[in-house]
């Protein structure tokens, strides 16, 4: 497993869906995931430090978790399995919840949780970051200080059972 961070979140061009880019700690790949606009949201929100005057799901499941005493340890992006990313939430005490890429990560970002990748998983859809693209990443992050979650707001361009390689989906 691979150490992965959040660069951000953004919307493809001229498809108008949006991506999740995490990048390993350690090495020169980046894994793109696509998402719907909620898990784009919640994520962009997460980012932000935007606290909602009542609870997302995401930060719903947070409390939750907390109310019973558990802690997330760690969340792993475990495969890709027809172009469907698979995540799996690690609790205390050995436990693993299966869970969509998009909601393990934005309940990683609101509990301080690792983010880790399968190594196979980036071996197939990790994409190499080549060195000149380190003023695109800078660019990028300063896209990110200035878009606001709202903008990822509206329906999902895709059905929920699309299989848009490298999509996570909500029916998986």
């Amino acid at each position: 497993m691979r150490e992965l961070e959040v660069v951000g979140v953004r919307v493809e061009m001229p498809s108008n869906n949006p991506i999740v880019l995490l990048r390993e700690r350690e090495g020169d790949r980046m894994l793109p995931i696509w998402i719907g606009a909620p898990e784009a949201s919640a994520i962009a929100f997460a980012q932000q430090g935007v606290v909602p005057p009542r609870p997302l799901t995401h930060d719903l499941l947070k409390d939750v978790l907390a109310a019973v005493g558990r802690t997330l340890v760690e969340v792993r992006i475990v495969a890709m399995k027809d172009g469907v990313y698979h995540a799996e939430l690690v609790l205390d005490g050995g436990t693993i919840v299966s869970a969509r890429s998009s909601d393990a990560i934005a309940l990683a970002l609101r509990t301080g949780s690792p983010i880790l990748g399968a190594e196979a998983v980036l071996a197939d859809a990790g994409l190499p970051v080549p060195d000149q693209d380190e003023d695109e990443v800078e660019k990028f992050r300063e896209f990110l200080d200035h878009v606001s979650a709202e903008d990822f707001e509206g329906d999902p361009p895709t059905e929920p059972g699309d299989d848009t390689p490298g999509r996570d989906t909500p029916d998986r």
